[in-house]
């Protein structure tokens, strides 16, 4: 048990842990509740869920976190992406009769939990590092769009169908136009405006004022709070859901959720498994890149393998407490860093404000439009979309530009799944079709240095009769048909070469392929009356070479130690030329 204990980073924070952290915590924990509260419930509704869902997943997810992650400032909960991935899968599932939208939620919390624990067991926390950036940003900016536009038909009382693509909605709108609901419509604004004003105009003038600091943090992180507030006045004054047709989230169960058992459907789970591997790595992508993020502000850095732990165990706990897959949201993050969260006491507190709303605070949010909650949606993923992440891979490498802009345009074509997996699948092709074409240069000496560069950017010196050549890149099956070619064409070009030497300081790996090919291609030229020869072997790779025939294949060629060692061995000084 002390190991265990040991092993908790909430145990490392309290050996320091003071008075004013508890304070620090305190406001942070009681910013980001506000926030939660309102936030839950309207990505509950993205799920494709009641909003009761949204409260129970930031509540006993969010302790669990609390007392087993290793970042302080991590806000776990109900996040757009997950919530977004979740009601695409709840609907498909849903379509095909195999269950019902909260067996399917509580599921695949479940699925997501023992896959992010099974990670752990197999030491994988570095597995977002096959996840490229310019996928994510792709994919992070069409989800973003997709929740944005999916949210119309809350703002607007259209009953829009879902599915299909993304133009479908507007064209929906437009030729049901005199169906608008306009109550709805102008209650929608309101939240938007309401939002607006909170985040960009309240914030400066609360800032000029006498308030303290302290003060001032809550009430400008609180938007989506005024939001609802006014929103329920507003209908409950009014009359709006009787007299407008108003749509309002209604009664929320009262009560905490319970810890319970569930149905496992093993035939269900093979529907499942696919997206809920995505919604895994997906949200462990998240959380680790905002918990990296907001510990690096600090000078400390989190855990990857207890991530996964602590993520994986709240979401087991999602599962158990009968709400979907959680995740570190961005948003509420960066508000707990900023209200001043010293540990994840602040988390633990979010949640216990949550668990009070949900015992006794539920009836005062029957009045509340579904307008709004669309509103606060909009607000919280706009900042996703990221344009200049694609102008910069642009200017920077187009390779990278164009796996974004797939990435983009076919989440918005074929879904969240099919859309990441395919650009999951171009990034990958990408790369090994960069790979197969690697950079080869033809080298020469730098004056009288022991240095050798690309005889087309640098005054170099070089041997007719000695051909130096380097692969920026390790040899295997995809590259070694390009490699052997570039040789044998500037072999053809250069008639009077009779040794050529292949600098490998680049190479990590031959694999069994590129061995053959080597093989080969020594025996090839050798018919020719050239030898080949290598240096700047590096010492993994040469104890691979040691286990083979191919040393003996390459004499009389030899494995120099340095290009110099090569060059010096090989040249002749009548045959010394400058380019």
């Amino acid at each position: 048990m002390p190991g265990f204990i040991d092993y908790l980073p909430l145990t490392q924070w309290f050996k320091h842990y003071h008075r004013d952290d508890f304070a620090s915590d305190l406001v942070a924990g009681i910013v980001v509740g506000v926030l939660l509260i309102p936030q839950g419930m309207a990505y509950a509704f993205l799920a494709g869920l009641p909003p009761q869902f949204g409260l129970y997943g930031a509540i006993i997810p969010l302790l669990i976190y609390a007392l087993l992650g290793s970042s302080r400032s991590l806000a776990v909960g109900p996040v757009a992406i997950t919530s977004l991935m979740v009601g695409s899968t709840i609907a498909d599932t849903s379509a095909s009769g195999l269950a019902d939208p909260a067996t399917v939620a509580i599921n695949l919390s479940l699925l997501v939990g023992l896959i992010l624990l099974m990670l752990r067991c197999l030491q994988l926390g570095s597995i977002v590092n096959f996840m490229s950036h310019s996928v994510i940003s792709g994919f992070t900016s069409a989800a973003a769009l997709l929740i944005a536009v999916s949210q119309i038909r809350h703002l607007t009382g259209l009953d829009i169908p879902n599915g299909g693509f993304i133009t479908d909605s507007f064209g929906y709108l437009l030729s049901n136009l005199n169906e608008l609901n306009s109550t709805a419509l102008m209650l929608g604004i309101l939240g938007l405006v309401t939002l607006w004003l909170v985040k960009e105009k309240l914030i400066v003038l609360l800032r000029n004022s006498p308030l303290p600091s302290w003060l001032v943090q809550p009430i400008c992180r609180a938007g989506p709070m005024f939001a609802m507030i006014i929103g329920i006045t507003t209908v409950a004054s009014l009359g709006l859901d009787q007299g407008q047709q108003v749509a309002i989230v209604g009664v929320i169960p009262e009560g905490l959720p319970s810890i319970s058992g569930f149905h496992v459907d093993l035939a269900l789970w093979q529907t499942l498994i696919t997206p809920a591997l995505l919604i895994a790595l997906i949200g462990y992508l998240e959380s680790v890149s905002v918990g990296t993020t907001l510990a690096s502000r600090d000078r400390e850095r989190i855990e990857p393998n207890k991530e996964l732990v602590a993520l994986g165990a709240a979401n087991l706990g999602a599962a158990f407490s009968g709400t979907y897959p959680v995740a570190g949201g961005f948003g509420r993050s960066m508000v707990n860093h900023a209200s001043g969260a010293r540990t994840t006491i602040a988390s633990a507190i979010s949640a216990l404000m949550v668990a009070l709303t949900v015992s006794f605070f539920t009836p005062l949010f029957f009045y509340l439009p579904k307008a709004i909650l669309g509103a606060v949606i909009i607000m919280a993923v706009l900042p996703l979309i990221n344009i200049r992440a694609f102008t910069d891979s642009w200017k920077f490498n187009k390779a990278d530009a164009l796996t974004l802009l797939s990435t983009f345009v076919f989440v918005l074509a074929l879904g969240v799944e099919l859309g990441i997996l395919s650009g999951i699948a171009i990034s990958f092709l990408l790369l090994l079709y960069r790979s197969s074409q690697p950079h080869i240069a033809v080298v020469g000496r730098v004056g009288n240095s022991q240095h050798f560069r690309n005889v087309e950017r640098h005054e170099v010196t070089t041997n007719k009769h000695v051909l130096a050549i380097r692969v920026d890149e390790s040899l295997y099956f995809a590259n070694t048909r390009f490699v052997e070619d570039f040789i044998r064409a500037q072999c053809t070009s250069h008639r009077e070469v009779v040794h050529v030497v292949l600098l490998c300081n680049a190479v990590n790996f031959i694999d069994a392929s590129a061995l053959e090919s080597l093989e080969n291609l020594t025996a090839q030229l050798a018919s020719e009356g050239i030898t080949l020869h290598l240096a700047e072997v590096k010492g993994p790779v040469m104890d691979k070479l040691k286990g083979t025939h191919f040393l003996q294949q390459l004499s009389p060629g030899q494995v120099f130690f340095t290009a110099d060692d090569a060059m010096c061995a090989l040249e002749e000084k009548r045959g010394v030329i400058i380019d």
